[in-house]
């Protein structure tokens, strides 16, 4: 915890503060709502319909191109929300998600205690999952597909219990990041240190 707080103090703070929301897209709103409230036990807390004519026309500001979709959000968290547009079914084609700009997977903290009730729940639902695996040093994870298709990722840290230190569990020195860093294509060491800037040592 000590190395903690001192890695806390020395790193160069983000502009933002986190996620407010994370938007995603599916075919099928009641099966979503089901398996996030159900099963990982996100609470529902807004379900509406996207207001007609921000769907298709000048008005829309980057909505979907439909009309009146049914938008919906769930609490994942630490102040910060999961949503989903629910688009026509068939009229998309299904995501990869390892294409260039796609979600590969969305990884969501948990605390040891809601580690081991979120394996409980996927064993107690029957569905599919991978892990406990180690993921980093101090970091385990689990891996499921949501019914959409969605690799979804639950990380924790056990020796951190009930107060995580994400950013802190994935920080490297500067010299560890820019020993990969080197391997880039037209790096100098102007641009490694303008990179590894906000890193400790």
């Amino acid at each position: 915890m000590a190395t903690q707080a001192i890695r806390r103090e020395t790193l160069v703070r983000s502009r933002t503060r986190g996620v407010h929301h994370l938007a995603l897209c599916t075919d099928d709103m009641k099966a979503t709502t089901e398996f996030y409230v159900r099963v990982l036990g996100m609470p529902l807390v807004h379900a509406m319909r996207v207001p007609k004519g921000l769907g298709v026309g000048p008005d829309n500001r980057g909505n979907p191109p439909y009309e009146e979709l049914r938008h919906y959000f769930f609490d994942m968290g630490n102040d910060s929300l999961l949503a989903f547009f629910e688009i026509p079914e068939g009229s998309e084609p299904r995501g990869n998600r390892n294409a260039i700009g796609a979600m590969q997977h969305c990884a969501f903290v948990v605390t040891p205690d809601k580690f081991r009730a979120i394996e409980a729940s996927l064993k107690r639902e029957g569905l599919p999952y991978l892990g406990p695996v180690r993921q980093l040093p101090g970091m385990d994870g689990i891996y499921v597909i949501d019914p959409n298709g969605i690799r979804l990722e639950f990380a924790c840290q056990p020796d951190d219990g009930e107060e995580p230190g994400v950013v802190e569990c994935v920080t490297q020195t500067k010299e560890e990041a820019a020993s990969e860093l080197r391997g880039l294509p037209g790096v100098d060491e102007a641009w490694l240190r303008e990179m590894t800037a906000a890193l400790p040592g």
